[in-house]
């Protein structure tokens, strides 16, 4: 089976659809023929296009791949297209406080 991600005039992604191995070759212009919109072949197995695409994922055609939505207003894309923290997370068990901007322990027990 083959993956296809709708993809709006933004470049967001609206849905992923499953479409039969035979339609795969000519999957996207398939979509279009049966759903109309524009269509992006995307990989369960994220052998292509980076990542599997999601509802709000970016297609960034430049790079020919799907980002990830923000996690976080503080976090930046870097030169992979992988979203940031301001800090660098420390080693062992934190994460994300974006009130205070800083990587918290996760309290155990």
């Amino acid at each position: 089976m083959a993956h296809f991600a709708e993809i709006d005039s933004s470049n967001t992604v609206l849905r992923v659809i499953v479409v039969a191995d035979e339609h795969e070759a000519n999957g996207a212009e398939w979509c279009h023929n049966l759903l109309g919109g524009t269509w992006v072949q995307t990989s369960y197995n994220n052998r292509i296009r980076k990542q599997y695409a999601g509802i709000g994922y970016t297609y960034d055609e430049t790079a020919d791949e799907f980002v990830s939505p923000q996690p976080h207003a503080s976090w930046s894309l870097d030169a992979n297209n992988d979203w940031q923290a301001p800090t660098a997370k420390p080693d062992g068990n934190f994460y994300w406080d974006e009130e205070s901007l800083s990587w918290l322990a996760i309290p155990v027990g």
